[in-house]
């Protein structure tokens, strides 16, 4: 198959899982699902942006979880290094600049769409957004250092314009639209986090308070959600099993079922 056919049968498969022209989308996605043989990122960007016409907007995760201290991945990093390995390692860190700096563990497609000409790029230094398409500019214009996934981030904007989500052959774990509950749910505790940002003073780390996400449970919630509502649409884009439904949707059952547990 070439290209040009990869690319129209791709966009053939996403208009049958129900994406359309105009739609606001939030793609998290992983490649080697798609087809036996590797789709290249442009390929599978092309056909969704063939989708979505120029009325339409393209949205992806382009987050840097290593540029923070108390994240997973850096105390991973560090976990076996000495104190002074530790400083060396933490002053060695790049500055997250949103023009520059690559995503991380997102994935080959984000990447792609954090690249193109014209693409738009939320300021988050560790959970920012990128998006291609007419509301590009609206929808990453607002990211607050203490909100990494809340309303005043792209996921607020994403939920205010009734945006759609794509899982695009990977599952709710990776769902980032979830953790918007967490922020309407309002009893998720604050913490700590630092990161590196390339305008702060001095040494560039920068310390904030959030409340402290967690995504242990998505895998499950999102099955619950799934059986729960009508709206999920559930096929096949090239050989990757896909899902996609409203933010709207998916965070108003998440809130609910959050709620089950509160104390």
């Amino acid at each position: 198959m070439t290209t040009g056919s990869d690319r129209r049968a791709l966009a053939a498969h996403l208009e049958a899982l129900g994406l359309a022209a105009g739609d606001i989308v939030l793609v998290h996605a992983s490649l080697r699902h798609v087809a036996p043989r590797p789709a290249t990122a442009s390929t599978v960007i092309q056909a969704l942006l063939d989708v979505l016409g120029p009325a339409g907007t393209l949205v992806v995760p382009t987050q840097t979880a290593w540029n923070s201290t108390t994240s997973r991945v850096h105390r991973e990093a560090v976990a076996a290094l000495s104190e002074q390995e530790q400083l060396e390692y933490r002053m060695a860190l790049p500055r997250f600049d949103p023009l520059t700096t690559p995503s991380s563990g997102m994935g080959a497609l984000a990447e792609g769409v954090r690249t193109l000409p014209g693409a738009c790029r939320s300021t988050h230094p560790q959970t920012s957004f990128a998006a291609i398409g007419q509301q590009a500019d609206i929808l990453t214009a607002v990211h607050d250092l203490d909100c990494h996934l809340g309303p005043r981030s792209p996921m607020g904007a994403l939920h205010k314009a009734d945006a759609r989500v794509l899982l695009l052959g990977v599952g709710y774990s990776v769902c980032t639209t979830f953790h918007l509950a967490e922020y309407r749910y309002k009893l998720r505790p604050k913490r700590s986090y630092e990161c590196r940002i390339a305008d702060a003073p001095g040494d560039g780390w920068t310390e904030f308070e959030d409340i402290e996400l967690d995504d242990g449970e998505f895998g499950q919630l999102g099955k619950e959600f799934e059986h729960a509502s009508e709206q999920v649409r559930a096929g096949l884009v090239g050989n990757a099993e896909c899902r996609l439904f409203r933010v709207r949707e998916a965070v108003e059952f998440a809130e609910r079922w959050m709620r089950r547990f509160a104390p």
